[in-house]
């Protein structure tokens, strides 16, 4: 029975810290299943449509409430609680915590957005109702966090949850557009073998434990800034990446240090296809940055180029 709690709680850490990469998976293959079940209607209708608005808010309560009660009865319980404070992590995994807040609240912003969208709601108040809503949940977990003595309400984690929420709501009010996404990479790192418990002890807990094999891109389309008579490839991105050393194993063996990367990327959402599946694997995909030469800066001051990074 101890294993079994134990497999449980492992697989509830897990999910704390990447539940968004599952909830988007659903819901790109929803989408898929929806546009050839209502092959008579758009994807997203000019009017209200109240059964799918009645699944889209039955789904978000069954998800937040579910979320919450699993969170605390299989992490926070466990640890010793006290008065709400807080605490200031923002330099313990020299910000690439902050990087998966960031890329987390992004993504769900435009997952809540496209739910909405899809029941009918007019498209303002889809992306305000997403964004606040992506908002509120990600608080909630910081609040949670502020009341547990190992931990505390991080001003960091907030700041990354704001950008992520106004990065998505800012671009598609100005442009009804996401001229530039979060994506995100993994490479193993050597890290993990110094510290298993923290970092990872195989490689699907190290996709989201070891922040050291890890880059998270700013990916910015350049066509959409192009005139649309321009026959520059629609699909061509430039990125900008960030990532660090050193962390999570002990200070004095390996060098802590910030990585920025430089490169090119493609959005795969603007390859043109008239694949519905195609479509659908474009968009599950298009989370993950693709391999470029690349070319690193880093705060030991050495430049590097790397023939193929990912």
């Amino acid at each position: 029975m101890d294993k079994i709690i134990h497999a449980i709680k492992s697989s509830w850490i897990f999910v704390r810290s990447s539940w968004i990469f599952v909830l988007i998976l659903v819901f790109s293959f929803c989408v898929q299943a929806q546009k050839r079940t209502f092959e008579s209607n758009p994807l997203y209708p000019d009017t209200l449509h109240k059964g799918r608005l009645i699944g889209v808010l039955s789904a978000q309560g069954v998800i937040y409430f579910g979320s919450m009660t699993g969170l605390y009865f299989l992490w926070y319980r466990d640890y010793a609680q006290s008065d709400f404070h807080f605490f200031n992590d923002n330099n313990e995994w020299l910000q690439m915590d902050k990087m998966g807040h960031f890329f987390s609240s992004y993504y769900l912003s435009r997952v809540m957005y496209s739910s909405y969208r899809w029941a009918g709601v007019e498209r303002k108040k889809s992306i305000l109702f997403g964004s606040l809503l992506t908002y509120a949940f990600m608080l909630n977990i910081e609040i949670l966090d502020g009341f547990s003595a190992e931990w505390g309400f991080s001003w960091g984690d907030l700041v990354a949850n704001t950008a992520g929420c106004l990065l998505f709501a800012g671009q598609q009010l100005g442009w009804d557009d996401q001229r530039f996404v979060i994506k995100y990479s993994y490479f193993p790192s050597k890290y993990p073998q110094y510290n298993p418990e923290l970092l990872g002890k195989n490689l699907i807990q190290n996709l989201v434990k070891d922040y050291n094999g890890m880059t998270f891109w700013l990916s910015g389309n350049i066509g959409a800034f192009l005139p649309k008579s321009s026959k520059f490839p629609k699909w061509l991105n430039v990125a900008f990446g960030y990532g660090a050393k050193g962390l999570g194993v002990d200070n004095l063996e390996f060098d802590r240090y910030r990585q920025f990367y430089l490169t090119l990327d493609v959005d795969l959402t603007r390859i043109p296809t008239r694949s519905k599946a195609l479509k659908g694997i474009f968009t599950i995909l298009n989370l993950i940055k693709i391999p470029f030469p690349t070319l690193e800066y880093n705060t030991k001051g050495q430049f590097k180029f790397h023939p193929l990074f990912f």
